[in-house]
């Protein structure tokens, strides 16, 4: 596994933000290798804020780690190896101070950082005049028009910063002039100063533009609002539509069971009296049939 700043191809990641962590973080976990008593259950989504911080100062302080010298060990591994004992030092870091995430996650997250660290940092550069506003004044849908990612937070930027300046500082390294980058500009960064107004009508034009941009802007945002409350409004109407159509169907059809229960229950009644009219006709044209026999039988005698 290569240094991750060098990597290119990367998944890109939305940052949520949260309460930034306590800023007094444990220096180092507890142990360099993997835990072994109890599996660890990974936490997966989004990255929280406090979990960004946590993965910075641990890549941070791993990096601290690997420049006090070289190992003269002959059993220790190296190349690939040592790269992934690398990061399976960040994981247990990350793990010991609340960030809950495997060593790929981290690994993958840095990657992530350092693309969109690098894209704010080359755009700042040249954000010095009017086509380039800072990155810092811009809506989120004026960072997407301009390729850049649409919320890192001045926070992360300004740790991520630090480490980066601190790998950068070494002797014998290549330097950023020699890789044809250019410096990061110092942190904060200020706002540009504002141009000395010509005269009061250009004055009163650039405030109106601005004004107009802004109310352009929020008019854009309530249409935005508006739109999407009218649809939430129609979904719940039609899914309220459904469920009283669902209802009266379920009501009709308990009704014509009811009406076929009663119809059956009218039918077997009918059927029984059926019965038994039949079987006192039978009886009584028996006894009919008795009578008769009995005085043929007298009258003979």
């Amino acid at each position: 596994m290569s240094d991750p700043p060098n990597t290119s191809s990367i998944v890109p990641h939305h940052h949520h933000h949260q309460t930034p962590p306590s800023p007094s973080l444990p220096s180092h976990p507890s142990t360099s290798g993997p835990t072994t008593s109890l599996a660890r259950e990974y936490r997966k989504g989004n990255w929280t804020l406090h979990e960004t911080l946590v993965l910075i100062t641990a890549k941070k302080l791993d990096d601290e780690r690997r420049t006090k010298g070289p190992t003269t060990d002959p059993t220790k591994p190296s190349s690939c190896k040592t790269a992934e004992l690398r990061w399976k030092w960040v994981e247990n870091y990350c793990w010991n101070n609340g960030c809950l995430r495997s060593q790929n996650q981290c690994n993958d997250k840095w990657d992530n950082l350092l693309r969109d660290y690098k894209k704010v940092r080359d755009y700042e550069a040249r954000s010095d005049d009017q086509d380039h506003p800072s990155y810092w004044r811009m809506e989120k849908h004026e960072r997407k028009d301009r390729n850049l990612p649409s919320n890192l937070l001045f926070d992360v930027f300004q740790a991520l910063y630090d480490v980066v300046n601190r790998k950068q500082q070494p002797p014998k390294m290549l330097t950023t002039p020699s890789l044809g980058v250019a410096p990061p500009p110092p942190l904060p960064l200020p706002p540009p100063p504002p141009p000395a107004p010509p005269s009061v009508g250009s004055s009163e034009s650039t405030e109106g533009s601005e004004s107009g941009h802004d109310s352009g802007s929020k008019r854009r945002k309530v249409r935005n609002i508006g739109s999407s409350i009218v649809k939430g409004a129609t979904v719940l109407a039609r899914t309220l539509m459904a469920c009283e159509e669902k209802k009266e169907k379920r009501h009709r059809d308990l009704m014509e069971l009811e009406e076929r229960r009663v119809q059956m229950e009218e039918d077997r009644t009918e059927v029984n009296r059926q019965g038994i009219a039949g079987l006192i006709t039978a009886v009584n044209n028996l006894s009919n049939a008795v009578h008769a026999l009995v005085s043929d039988r007298h009258d003979t005698r």
